[in-house]
């Protein structure tokens, strides 16, 4: 081996050109570099190696401008390059080094910098044997290529190349790019900030990363297509501009204790035929699916962790099929796993928690799988809407803030060995259309029914337990029936059992303890019992009496007794002048005052037009009530239709008011009847929604409000002549309700404003409440109950008139503390509320 010198001034034995001495030298030789710049091609056509004197960054090759060829060409078996800087000499997008086919290059403590290298093999079709004759190799070890454009790194055909130690950062375009079965091996490899993909293989290409970083690529991280195969270990891809890592094609990707961290699309997209296999990996923040697969695409995932998605965390549809062992969804904003089409899920030992939506949604054709899975916090636990077979072996859904599992659809859903605990609503229901088993399983602590099985479902029940439910253990609807073998419903604060009108149950060793009531039966149901037992004495072979069903129905917010009902209506000889003037004789509400009266003589105008055969003027009767809690809305919805009936607008002019409690229900088909049921209580009068608002909450798109918001839309237009509804809530929040939905802004066109009360107001209404109860205010009393007033913060808290109200209860208990030291008080005493008695606020 001989060392060839190189210096820009020459010298005894030394060239001023690294192409001079390349030239020289014989394969094996060594062309030493001294500092500098070398504006020259070298083309190393025998096995030499290009050495930096002083080192890595000392000298700089540049090639030649405007000749479109590479500053440095490799076509040498075994040739090297240490300590250069190698770059392009212009931008006209030429390779820094090119690598002919068959050659071997290694390129050490380098900065390549404004091209990329460029690494061509013989076409070998997309076979993945790279050994023998005639294949191109690179290493490339301890440098840096920074500020490349195309890309960093370019293998086409049969090439092998590693990147050990190395970075790559600034990219105009991909990190690397691999075609025509090329392979490349990255080992520590920190790449950073490229326009487009970290790495893109195409072909049979094979991509292996292992203990490296990919940060801020421009589009997906990894991307494979046609036939390649990624081999990622310990890798972290973090803020990829699409995918962490996408397979298409036949692709095969294999991850291991990998993490994707805030991609801007989702983390790991599989499509067409590709392959993912993924374990120990963590998901996190994507911004959109953990893992999106469609088509005929499969995945594997094992120990791997999906954490806070922008959409469900998986998605599946096509005939994607996902196998998930041991993994763990967490928070997220829309579904843990949705499989929609024909795709199938298989999850074993996995947890979803805290997800925005449903953690386990199953549509379509879809099939799922799942045992031994664990499901807490959330909207929904499990809903299964397929056509398909699906079922679930030892599972737990706990503390979600809707139903615990919903099933509907056409599909045959087998459940074994299932627990559902702590939900705000029903346990289980059975929904229309449903074919279900259920076995084994255990509800309890539910704020809603246990098991509600809908109307025409038929379920085979045997072995389950329920107990502590806020309603019924098992609730049947309308024609309901089934089989209920060898069951307990324990501690339940409504019936046991709820059985409706056409149902027809074959319940077979029902056990019931400590229940508030056995049974409360519709009339026309039609139940079979057999050794079913109540506190451990035989059940009699029919239930208990309608009377303990109307019993419960007492306790539904969405139904009002019939007494209470009839005390509501107006007495049919009220006149419109009496009702004026109750509504004149409110403390405040100008502004309310004026618009009623404006409307009194709009409806009087309308009512005579119509007696004298001439078309009417537009006239919607219904209103939004826009103002603070305690401003007396709903003092004036009553007055309202009280006025409406003394008009012959209404032919009852009584109010029903209801909340959100009282028209959505808790599990699928529960919120129409129970929003019908409510608005025909109302028919023929004035129904007032109060927190209307809360029907359309902020971010939730499959809230069961809207189906009330549907029903009631639709009943307003059934029952346009004889139904008035007021919806009422805080001003910010009714402007979004109304447009919510095209059907409200078509029908409340008019919003009358409640103001907060003055501080003079809010003492009139004391006055009002202490002279209903004979007690009257000393003049000292008066005047600094004025001033708390005018002091009194006006936040979230501050009640209006209920805050008054309210001031009147703690005065006369403050005055009962005051009185009772005195042996024997006057008449005077008793009835005088004193400053004293004013309680100090803090």
């Amino acid at each position: 081996m001989t060392t060839r010198y190189v210096a820009p001034k020459g010298g005894r034995g030394t060239f001023r050109r690294i192409s001079d001495a390349v030239k020289a030298a014989t394969p094996g030789d060594v062309v030493l570099i001294a500092a500098g710049r070398y504006d020259e091609q070298v083309v190393l056509d025998r096995s030499l190696a290009l050495v930096s004197e002083q080192g890595r960054g000392s000298v700089e090759v540049v090639g030649v401008a405007g000749s479109g060829e590479p500053a440095i060409v490799a076509e040498g078996l075994e040739c090297a390059l240490r300590g250069l800087v190698v770059g392009a000499a212009d931008d006209s997008g030429t390779p820094a080094i090119g690598i002919a086919p068959g050659a071997g290059l290694l390129v050490e403590d380098c900065l390549v910098t404004g091209s990329r290298i460029h690494a061509r093999g013989n076409e070998g079709g997309q076979s993945q044997d790279l050994t023998g004759y005639g294949v191109t190799t690179v290493l490339v070890r301890r440098s840096a290529l920074s500020d490349g454009r195309l890309a960093a790194m370019h293998l086409s055909g049969r090439v092998r190349a590693r990147i050990e130690d190395s970075s790559i950062d600034k990219i105009d375009g991909i990190g690397v790019v691999l075609s025509g079965g090329a392979q490349v091996e990255a080992e520590r490899l920190r790449m950073t900030s490229t326009a487009g993909y970290g790495f893109r293989s195409r072909g049979g290409g094979k991509v292996t990363i292992t203990d490296s970083v990919l940060r801020r690529t421009g589009m997906a991280g990894v991307l494979l297509e046609d036939g390649s195969t990624g081999v990622l270990t310990e890798v972290a891809i973090d803020s990829s501009g699409a995918a962490g890592v996408h397979a298409t094609g036949t692709a095969r990707v294999e991850l291991t204790d990998c993490r994707v961290r805030t991609p801007k699309a989702s983390a790991l997209v599989v499509q067409d035929q590709a392959e993912l296999t993924a374990k120990g990996c963590t998901v996190s923040d994507s911004g959109a699916n953990g893992l999106l697969i469609s088509d005929g695409a499969e995945a594997t995932l094992t120990d791997t962790r999906f954490d806070r998605s922008a959409y469900s965390a998986l998605h599946l549809t096509g005939t994607a099929t996902v196998r998930l062992t041991d993994c763990l969804i967490r928070g997220g904003n829309e579904h843990g796993v949705h499989a929609t089409s024909t795709s199938r899920v298989e999850l074993a030992a996995c947890g979803i928690a805290d997800v925005g939506l449903t953690a386990l949604s199953v549509v379509d054709d879809a099939v799922l799988r799942a045992e031994d899975c664990r499901i807490s916090g959330g909207s929904v636990g499990v809903h299964l809407e397929s056509n398909s077979v699906t079922s679930l072996d030892a599972c737990s859904v706990t503390a979600t803030s809707g139903t615990g599992i919903e099933l509907s659809g056409a599909g045959m859903v087998r459940m074994d060995a299932v627990r559902v605990s702590r939900t705000k609503a029903a346990g289980i229901v059975f929904g229309s259309g449903t074919s279900a088993e259920l076995a084994g399983s255990t509800i309890e602590k539910c704020e809603g029914s246990g098991l509600v099985v809908w109307s025409g479902v038929a379920p085979t029940v045997t072995g389950l337990r329920v107990t502590g439910v806020a309603k019924n253990g098992i609730y049947l609807a309308e024609k309901a029936a089934g089989t209920y073998t060898d069951c307990d419903v324990v501690g339940t604060q409504y019936p046991a059992l709820h059985l409706s009108a056409g149902c027809s149950p074959v319940l077979r060793h029902v056990r019931i303890r400590d229940c508030a009531g056995a049974a409360g039966q519709d009339d026309g149901a039609n139940p079979v019992f057999d050794d079913c037992t109540v506190d451990g004495a035989p059940m009699a072979p029919t239930a208990a009496p309608a009377a303990v069903s109307a019993a419960a129905a007492a306790n539904d917010p969405a139904v009002v007794p019939a007494s209470a009902l009839a005390e509501s209506m107006p007495p049919e000889d009220e006149l419109l002048e009496d009702v004026l003037a109750e509504l004149e004789e409110q403390v405040g509400l100008d502004r309310v005052k004026r618009d009623v009266q404006s409307m009194v003589k709009l409806m009087q105008t309308v009512r005579m037009r119509q007696e004298a055969g001439l078309p009417a003027p537009p006239l919607s009767r219904h209103l939004v009530f826009a103002g603070n809690p305690g401003t007396g809305k709903t003092t004036v919805a009553r007055l309202y239709g009280r006025v409406l009936k003394a008009l012959g607008l209404l032919r009852k002019g009584h109010l029903i008011e209801v909340d959100r409690t009282a028209l959505v229900g808790e599990y699928v088909g529960h919120t129409g009847p129970k929003t019908t049921a409510a608005i025909n209580q109302a028919l023929g009068g004035v129904l007032f929604i109060d927190e209307a608002y809360s029907l359309a909450p902020v971010g939730i798109g499959n809230d069961f409000g809207t189906e009330a918001i549907a029903t009631l839309v639709k009943m307003m237009e059934d029952h346009r002549e004889d139904l008035v509804v007021i919806v009422a809530g805080y001003v910010n929040d009714m402007g979004r309700f109304i447009g919510s939905n095209p059907g409200l802004s078509s029908r409340f066109t008019r919003t009358m404003l409640f103001d907060d009360y003055t501080s003079d107001e809010l003492v009139r209404i004391f006055e009002y409440h202490a002279s209903e109860h004979q007690y009257q205010l000393s003049g000292d009393a008066r005047a600094a109950l004025a001033h708390l007033f005018e002091v009194m913060p006006r936040d979230e808290g501050f009640g209006n008139g209920r805050t008054a109200r309210q001031m009147f209860q703690q005065m006369t208990e403050r005055q009962a503390h005051r009185l009772a030291e005195l042996t024997a008080p006057t008449a005077d005493q008793l009835s005088s509320l004193e400053a004293a008695d004013i309680p100090q606020i803090r």
